[in-house]
Parts: structure tokens; sequence; C-alpha cells
């Protein structure tokens, strides 16, 4: 039997996601790569070319296929036969579509699909996930049908939070502070912002969604941390930013959080302190420009001081919800842990120990 998997939306996740496992597929276990798209436009002929020049096959609402055919492309099936076929489904749609999805034709083919996730902002999509954080939920005995994938700001917090507050399994936290400096667009986009903004602080216990976002992961593994974010929106392209504060039970020294993070292939350090710099190696060295590294800890602004730890690090841009959408995509063709981390051996180029 092959193994299908279905990606809906080609927008600064779908896209990149598509261009992985199309690349990828062979050393995953993966037969067909579907990628569906909404809207037929002039300006997304290049892109939907490559895509199907490269393997993908394009499907699109039954009724639009004339649209697509009068830019020169042709659609392999409607999206309704594209869920018949499909073993995994990734929904990378824009905020709220995802759960519209979900209601209107994903719980229909929950017989014959294995799983479902969506991206980020579908907090009420399915149980959240982060590759190498949570992993727990896709034993047999808690198996998800539909997951949603953390954002990547969740990612780069909370792979952070795991390993330095976490060490050999043990709850070392106090309390986790949260700054974060995001970018107000993808450099794909034509969006921005004129000055920085202040995100509003519209939850009592953990300030933005970040922090909240944050904890509902760590409650899938029991832990009910205590964490708080604030967000800045700045006018820049590139890669979001964070400032963390981790306030602990136990002393730590910086030489052992260097040591964690050469140790933990999940977390990346850098001696570079300006954001083009890191985003700059990303587009070079990386996966279509992406680092799937879940974090970039900027090594000089490390600092110890008894239980308290200090530092700045920068977000992958999408590159680790990326990477978990691929994670998960495996648990739900293979169920298997080992299968699965033989199989994601194929991205460990992208995964860099220093950027």
């Amino acid at each position: 039997m092959s193994n299908t998997v279905l990606i809906n939306g080609t927008g600064t996740i779908g896209e990149p996601l598509i261009s992985l496992l199309l690349g990828i597929k062979k050393e995953l276990g993966i037969d067909n790569v579907l990628f569906y798209k909404h809207t037929a436009r002039l300006t997304d002929r290049p892109m939907l070319q490559s895509l199907i020049n490269r393997g993908g096959q394009m499907i699109v609402e039954k009724g639009r296929e004339s649209q697509f055919r009068e830019l020169g492309l042709e659609p392999s099936m409607s999206f309704e036969n594209g869920l018949k076929q499909a073993d995994v489904v990734i929904d990378a749609t824009k905020e709220g579509v995802g759960m519209y999805n979900k209601e209107h034709y994903y719980t229909k083919y929950e017989d014959s699909i294995k799983g479902f996730m969506a991206q980020g902002s579908e907090s009420a999509f399915g149980k959240i996930y982060a590759s190498g954080i949570n992993d727990e939920i896709f034993e047999p005995n808690k198996f998800e049908k539909y997951v949603q994938i953390a954002s990547c700001n969740t990612h780069a917090a909370a792979a952070a939070i795991k390993h330095f507050g976490f060490v050999g399994g043990e709850n070392n936290l106090e309390g986790v502070d949260l700054t974060f400096i995001r970018r107000a667009s993808d450099v794909s986009q034509n969006k921005s912002v004129p000055a920085p903004e202040v995100t509003k602080s519209k939850h009592p216990r953990f300030g933005t969604h970040h922090a909240k976002d944050v904890n509902r992961l760590f409650m899938t593994m029991d832990h009910d941390i205590q964490v708080f974010s604030t967000a800045l929106k700045v006018n820049s392209q590139y890669m979001h930013t964070l400032s963390a504060h981790l306030r602990l039970k136990k002393e730590m020294t910086k030489d052992e959080v260097m040591k964690i993070i050469n140790d933990t292939p999940q977390l990346a350090m850098t001696n570079k302190t300006s954001v083009n710099q890191v985003f700059s190696f990303g587009r070079d060295h990386g996966y279509y420009g992406r680092i799937l590294n879940q974090s970039v800890i900027v090594e000089p602004s490390i600092a110890a001081h008894g239980k308290d730890l200090y530092f700045w690090s920068m977000t992958p841009q999408d590159g680790n919800s990326i990477l978990s959408s691929v994670r998960a995509a495996l648990y739900y063709l293979y169920e298997e842990k080992e299968k699965v981390d033989e199989l994601m051996m194929a991205t460990s180029p992208w995964l860099f120990n220093e950027v």
C-alpha cells in the first residue's frame, strides 16, 4: 500500500513543507504528496508549476479546474478525491480555516485517514504538539486523531524550557518570563507595521497566547508550569527573537547550559548577535532557507546568576513547525517511535549544532 500525504495550503508554512516532503519523500517512505490550492492566481503559477514538476499532485475544488487550466496548470484531482486517497492531512491554511475544514470535510474521513494536523493558530483543532517536546502523545494508548502543531515561537520557548528546566527529567523550574520580539511578516509577504507595536496581554495568568500555548504543551506531560509572556511586533521580515528568564529551583552555570545546547539536536548555538546574519545562514545552508532546529541560542547573551538563567534566542522562521509536521505525519504512518526516529534522520542535514 502507498503512503499519501495531503497538504492543504501553499502559504508560508505549506509551500516549504510541500517542498521538503517532495525532496526527501523516498527517504521518508512517502509515495505521494498531494497539495491543495484554493485560488488560481497568475503570481502563484511559477510556484505551483515548480511543485508539480518535482512530483507534487495539485488538487483543487471541484468546479475550479478550468481556472487553473487557463493558467496552463493541470489539476490532478478534486479536493474530495484527494481526501479519499490521503493517509495523513496537514492543514496549513490561515487562522480559522483549519477549524472550518475540520468541521465540514475532515470529520467525514476519520475512518479512512490516519491523522490530521493544523498549524499554530488553530488551538481548538486538537492536542498541541512540538517535535522533541511531547512525543508521548503519539504513544499507542494516547494516540490523537487531531493534532495542533505549535507555533514557531512556542517551539522556540518550549525547547529551551524543557532542556534547561527539566534536566534529567526533573522539574527544576520556579517560573518563566518570556518577551517575544516578533517580525511583522515573512519575507514572502507584503505587509508590515510602521513602528514597534505592543501585543495586548489577553490572558491574566499568561499574558500573550505564547505562554498559554507553552503551558498547554507542557500540560500534555502533566506539568502545569508557571510561565508569562509579553510580545512586541517590529517592522522586520527576518526572524522572531526571544528574551527569556528562567527562575530555577537549583543553580545552573553557563558551562552547564552550553553542554546542554551541544548535546541537544533541537537546539543550535550562535555567536552572531544580529538576526539578519542568522537569517542569511539559513538562506544559504538551510532547506529552502529553513533552519529546522527548534531554537537558536545566542551564546554571548547567556547569563547564569545562581538560580536565574537569562538568554536571547532566535526562532528559525517556521522551520521548527515544519519539522514537527513531518514527524507527526510519520507517527501517523508508522506509529513506532524507533521507526520514526530512523526516518527523521533524513532531515538531519538541516539541524545545526552551530549557526
